[in-house]
């Protein structure tokens, strides 16, 4: 007999991008994936059909996992050019000491933008303005990295926090607007193998319509992954294996 256990492994192979580079998903929870058909009944007098029609099926599944993959992200669910080396990285409330009216971050040579400053003592809020700032208020050269505040400030602690680039370290995908009806298509694979025996399902073309990234207080961020499978062009779905 033949049983399974623990979330298997899964794999997709983009079937847009030549060469394509296979990606498994890593950590992953669970998967389901589920073949459904609607059926339509014929009754006559009595309650109960007397037949029943298989109609139209459906494939949809569903994978769970904790590890990122910005090549898995991109040919899977975006379907667009490879990710590129570098990536955008945001500085969350980094620690500064205004003086002389001015904070230059740490970053400043590959400054993005601006994303708050607040008083590391209390968390007030300073407010942004163009030029000359006031009170608890600042100004940003976003080409320089550079804050200037009010001199009443001088010697006040502040977070700053901005995004800045790594050009070296990282993938980063740009999402542009795809005419409708574009989607990547890939080939879907699942395996288990529990005391020596092996299941395998083989999906030949799949597409995603949902990637959903949920964070959770004292808990792991396990992005969710839908897809729906269908046949290629020979008309074939796929194929499942098993050792029993």
């Amino acid at each position: 007999m033949q049983y399974q256990f623990g979330s298997g492994v899964l794999y997709g192979r983009s079937l847009t991008n030549t060469p394509a580079t296979p990606v498994r998903f890593g950590a992953l929870q669970d998967v389901s994936i589920d073949f459904a058909f609607t059926s339509k009944p014929l009754y006559g007098s009595f309650q109960f059909p007397l037949a029943v029609g298989r109609g139209t099926a459906k494939v949809q599944g569903k994978a769970n996992f904790a590890q990122f993959n910005a090549q898995a992200f991109n040919d899977l669910f975006f379907g667009l050019s490879n990710p590129t080396t570098g990536e955008t990285k945001t500085a969350v409330q980094e620690a500064q000491t205004i003086s002389a009216n001015i904070v230059t971050v740490t970053n400043n040579s590959t400054y993005v933008q601006d994303l708050g400053v607040v008083k590391s003592s209390d968390g007030t809020v300073y407010t942004r303005v163009t030029s000359g700032p006031v009170g608890q208020q600042y100004s940003c050269n976003e080409t320089t990295g550079v804050y200037t505040f009010n001199n009443t400030q001088n010697a006040v602690a502040v977070l700053v926090s901005y995004q800045y680039t790594d050009a070296a370290n990282g993938k980063k995908i740009t999402m542009t607007n795809q005419l409708l009806g574009n989607s990547p298509q890939f080939i879907g694979v699942f395996t288990s193998i529990y005391n020596s025996k092996q299941i395998s399902l083989t999906l030949n073309a799949c597409m995603s319509n949902k990637l959903t990234l949920a964070t959770k207080l004292e808990d792991w961020t396990v992005p969710s992954f839908d897809f729906e499978a269908f046949c290629d062009a020979s008309n074939v779905l796929g194929t499942m294996s098993m050792d029993e």
